[in-house]
């Protein structure tokens, strides 16, 4: 079975043992295979399943979500005929631990990883439990797992990580399509725009449209469904690169934008600070000063990568059987320079915030035209398609099916927990920890105690901090205690005698412990260094 190994090779403890207070990182709980008895529901009865994910994009950077600007009208239409939920967040804002609860249904803490580390993914993945039941499955984009081109439970891919990189690393598949289109030196042709890969530089697209990389997964998605096994279901994960830079929409969407007025950042008494340390920065820093000027080109860059990805899914849409479930969400938002950040890795808003529509075929009987508030997060996308598809979802899954909360037949959780590291570590203990309903929003910082309070309901821009109201005072401790709950047995040492306990650590000996267990595992499985680019 894909993915099944019994052991960490990497002379780590064994799976299912926690990390020591000492200092070693969370390892994952528990590994439960995927179920590979066949199912009640006849093969034929089952829904083909559409799984759309873009990457960076902002929970509020939809038409229909209020947007004054962002165009989105065939995401727009999938919402008015699905179920959109408002209440939507990625409990941990980073490509790699976010893709990894997404395909697992696990939380950070159920797989062990708290932001973009390479441990190889052990766990059954929900292409695996779909191809084992007897779908046929297929990847077009991007997956950011390591090792590169294993296919996690797909049955085929056109894998890429990205529009960057090399025929070795990332650029993989989509590589191979550049070069058959006359590019002897594909990494140099789609690097030449000059626009780094993370960071706010943006400029129009400078080849062909049909050769950016949106159009490539829409297209690579259309061949799959034409040369598809038409006598069973099937599972497709469209996975689009963009908004994440480069920021290099085509230039008709660039022009879409460019000369708009469009929304300023939010700023905050609460979240200034001397800017001045931050001028001149690396592009891709995650904090830096830019010109009116820049941030405009910014922010156009980024909702004209949208606006283009919409009218792709639009064309992916209109080719799909009827007995079609379809799922748009993203890994996560894009601070976009709300509150002086860039990019991603925040509890905040713009960050963890993002969109997730689900749309039902109409022999499900589910109501269209749902707006739901509760919150849900992307552990639930697993389970939700493995029940829909008549399939037993693995124990050790955290996540819950969407089917009976849209149906309205069973209770929904009442918040959410969200745990991060900070980039280039791997401990948890050194970013932040914060809870939701969507409605409030407790955060806390392990390193330093210090906790934020926001009333979403009534300051969705989280333009008003909190913690420090004493009228707020009650309802803080509350979810103080929340969160002391979910930590009270964290081998971390995050709660001490009953109370949160701020927790020191050097993040860059944890990055270095990842290094060394990715080394490990390239030498036991006999990958090159090439291969783990």
């Amino acid at each position: 079975m894909i993915g099944a190994f019994s052991h960490d090779l990497s002379g780590n403890p064994p799976r299912g043992q926690r990390a020591s207070p000492n200092g070693s990182f969370a390892l994952p709980l528990p590994y439960h295979p995927c179920e590979e008895t066949p199912m009640p529901t006849p093969l034929t009865d089952r829904p083909n399943i559409v799984l759309i994910t873009t990457d960076q994009q902002r929970g509020d950077c939809l038409g229909i979500d209020g947007h004054p600007v962002v165009e989105t009208p065939y995401l727009d239409e999938l919402a008015a005929r699905g179920v959109r939920f408002r209440s939507a967040y990625s409990a941990c804002p980073q490509c790699v631990p976010a893709r990894r609860t997404l395909l697992t249904g696990r939380t950070p803490e159920g797989h062990g990883v708290f932001n973009n580390s390479w441990m190889p993914l052990l766990d059954p993945t929900l292409p695996e439990c779909l191809t084992a039941a007897g779908y046929h499955t297929h990847l077009a984009g991007k997956l950011h797992f390591w090792p590169r081109r294993k296919l996690y439970g797909f049955m085929s891919a056109d894998w890429s990580d990205g529009p960057y990189g090399s025929l070795d690393g990332t650029l993989g598949d989509y590589g191979l399509f550049l070069r058959e289109n006359g590019f002897t030196h594909p990494e140099r042709a789609v690097r030449d725009h000059g626009v780094p890969v993370n960071g706010w530089k943006a400029r129009p697209w400078h080849l062909d449209e049909r050769l950016h990389f949106t159009n490539w997964v829409t297209q690579k998605s259309l061949d799959f469904l034409d040369r598809r096994d038409p006598t069973v279901p099937f599972f497709l994960n469209a996975s689009y690169f963009h908004p994440h830079g480069p920021l290099t929409p085509p230039a008709a969407y660039w022009e879409m934008y460019i000369d708009r007025d469009l929304p300023a950042p939010i700023t905050a008494e609460w979240s200034t600070e001397q800017t001045e340390r931050h001028a001149g920065l690396p592009l891709e820093s995650w904090r830096t000063v830019l010109t009116p000027e820049q941030m405009h080109r910014f922010r156009a860059g980024y909702y004209a990568s949208i606006t283009h990805i919409d009218d792709q899914i639009g064309v992916l849409l209109k080719a799909l059987p009827e007995n079609t479930i379809v799922i748009f969400t993203s890994d996560h938002g894009e601070m976009l320079g709300d509150h002086q950040w860039i990019r991603k890795t925040r509890a905040l808003e713009a960050s963890a915030r993002i969109p997730f529509i689900v749309r039902f075929p109409k022999t499900m009987g589910i109501e269209a035209g749902q707006v739901r508030d509760e919150v849900v997060e992307l552990m639930d996308i697993m389970p939700t398609c493995l029940d829909a598809a008549g399939v037993t979802v693995p124990g050790g899954v955290d996540g819950s099916s969407l089917l009976g909360l849209v149906r309205r037949t069973t209770p929904w959780r009442e918040f959410l927990h969200g745990e991060i590291a900070r980039q280039g570590g791997t401990d948890p203990a050194t970013g932040m920890q914060y809870l939701t309903d969507g409605k409030q929003k407790y955060v806390w910082e392990p390193q330093t105690g210090r906790e934020y309070f926001f009333d979403l309901e009534n300051d969705p821009t989280e333009s008003h901090e909190l913690s420090g109201d004493p009228d707020r005072a009650g309802q803080i401790a509350e979810w103080r205690e929340r969160l002391v709950a979910r930590l009270r047995d964290r081998a971390e040492g995050f709660v001490k005698d009953g109370r949160l306990n701020p927790v020191a650590r050097q993040p860059v000996l944890f990055a270095q412990r990842i290094i060394d267990a990715k080394r490990d595992w390239s030498r036991t499985l006999g990958i090159t260094e090439s291969d783990t680019l």
